[in-house]
């Protein structure tokens, strides 16, 4: 969504690049292309003049900090700015000191109010509460039917007495749902209303009626990230007449300039607490203004990045493959193909790795990841048995064209596929090593040969004897000692004894047997 934005953002700050000193009329300049890439983005005028004359009282004022240069400073400065307009420090829903918490979803039409319900829920769901939804949008044609099958795929409960399309009384359903959730002991109420106009008077009047009646803990305004000022203008109709204590924005991840997620926060004083940023019920996340800032600045989102691989990863299978590297253990296809599914389960490659610092300049490759290759991947490893996976090394041609033929692919995909795993582990083995040794300590390499053949020449043998480790050391030779007879299959003979020159000599009877060996 940020995409124009972050581009224009990112060339204003790239005329600052090894300035030592920024002069005020640098300033000016950058601020002039903050403010029009600001207004591009549709963001609302008076939010826009807040913000430029934020960033030039700091910028002229500021001391210029001895680890940065005075680009970085301008780029931190309109960091913190972000952060501010897009509603400062992150704040978790109200709780009600009594169970259940109530919160009444409104919003424009087709914002999307429904389906967050449903997203709401099984985020709630996820972090242990026991949600429960309340269909109180009679007005819209099957949005009641709509609710139950969203609750449905949530896996959360649906309090759907009236049939909707225009049947029933909304006020006396969102009351008896939350006697309902407070008889069925669930902790939380997510009351679904109908969408409205900020020009429609009998609506809005409805929507009082409903937050009277529940008396709700949370308001949340669901706020359609795509529409602009209008929603804005919506917003604050809506903010002065009925009230909300806070705003969810939806459709995050599409192709709009963001200048409603700007400007909501500024305009209405309220703070964004939940973002939807895709079409599944899982596409759903908190909104950290700090993170955001850091998306629209091109600086990344890996504390986001984090958290979904937390979610979605085992944490014993990583400790177990972890710990089998470190020891110097082999890493098979089977655990490749384990990763690499759960990194799909992260959502699109382009979109996780688009998490990454500095990715937005790489915007291009990354909107060109082919999804398909990891299925030919996952096909190719499947068409592997057991033995294979463990063992790569075993895969002659036989088996190779075996596997191209199970997984409808070429034989060059597969050999691709070996190789570059091949190149992987190893990096990874080596990688394993150096985190296993001590720290500090240098890794562990295997002696030279010459250095080992030293090493025993110079080192004693010590004998597991105790009888012959405490006996005296023998007196140095003055040549080569004698072999004994049982080396030439005969019967023991005495040891050796040493001559009159200091030689040890074999026995008489030995010696002449040597001499002159029996006939066959």
């Amino acid at each position: 969504m940020f995409d124009t934005l972050q581009d224009r953002l990112a060339q204003a700050f790239r005329s600052l690049r090894g300035k030592g000193h920024l002069s005020d009329s640098d300033i000016d300049q950058t601020l002039r292309e903050i403010r029009l890439a600001l207004l591009e983005a549709d963001v609302n005028l008076e939010v826009v003049k807040a913000f430029v004359a934020a960033v030039r009282t700091q910028a002229k004022a500021a001391e210029l900090s001895q680890a940065l240069n005075p680009g970085q400073q301008v780029v931190k400065i309109v960091q913190a700015e972000l952060v501010n307009l897009l509603g400062g420090q992150q704040r978790d829903l109200r709780w009600a000191k009594r169970p259940p918490t109530v919160v009444l979803l409104a919003g424009l039409q087709g914002s999307g109010k429904t389906t967050l319900a449903g997203k709401l829920g099984l985020w709630l769901r996820g972090q242990g509460h026991s949600p429960l939804l309340v269909a109180a949008d009679l007005q819209r044609p099957n949005a009641v039917t709509q609710l139950k099958v969203v609750g449905e795929q949530a896996g959360v409960a649906v309090y759907a007495p009236q049939p909707g399309d225009g049947v029933g009384d909304p006020v006396e359903v969102a009351r008896d749902g939350v006697e309902a959730a407070r008889r069925h002991l669930h902790d939380i109420v997510i009351v679904d209303t109908a969408g409205r106009l900020g020009v429609d008077q009998e609506m809005l009047r409805q929507a009082a009626q409903i937050r009277d009646a529940v008396d709700p803990d949370e308001i949340l305004f669901v706020l359609d990230a795509m529409v602009g000022q209008d929603a804005v203008t919506t917003a604050r109709s809506f903010a002065d007449q009925v009230g909300f204590s806070g705003v969810v924005m939806t459709k995050l991840d599409g192709d709009a300039r963001g200048g409603a997620a700007l400007s909501v926060a500024g305009v209405t004083g309220q703070p964004i607490l939940f973002a939807s940023v895709g079409e599944k019920l899982e596409d759903f996340e908190v909104f950290h203004p700090d993170r955001m800032a850091g998306r629209i600045l091109d600086l990344g989102d890996v504390l986001t990045l984090i958290e979904q691989a937390e979610r979605h990863f085992d944490a014993q299978q990583a400790s177990q493959a972890a710990e089998q590297l470190m020891r110097g253990g082999r890493f098979t296809l089977q655990d490749f193909l384990q990763q690499m599914q759960a990194v799909r389960r992260m959502g699109p490659l382009s979109k996780v790795l688009g998490l990454l610092p500095g990715m937005g300049q790489m915007r291009d490759q990354l909107a060109a990841v082919d999804e398909r290759e990891i299925d030919r991947i996952e096909a190719i490893i499947y068409s592997m048995t057991p033995a294979e996976r463990s063992d790569p090394a075993i895969l002659n041609g036989s088996r190779r064209a075996r596997i191209a033929r199970g997984a409808g692919v070429q034989v060059s995909d597969v050999n691709n596929l070996v190789n570059r795993f091949s190149q992987a582990r190893q990096m990874m083995q080596q990688f394993g090593g150096m985190m296993g040794q001590r720290p500090g300590a240098m890794p562990r390499t295997a002696p030279k040969p010459k250095q080992q053949a030293k090493k025993k020449r110079a080192g004693s043998k010590v004998s597991g004897n105790p009888a012959k480790r405490n006996a005296p050391a023998a007196p140095p030779t003055a040549g080569p000692v004698e072999s004994s007879g049982a080396a030439f299959g005969l019967p023991a003979a005495p040891v050796a004894e040493a001559g009159p020159q200091g030689r040890f000599e074999l026995p008489e009877d030995l010696r002449r047997m040597l001499e002159n060996p029996p006939s066959a």
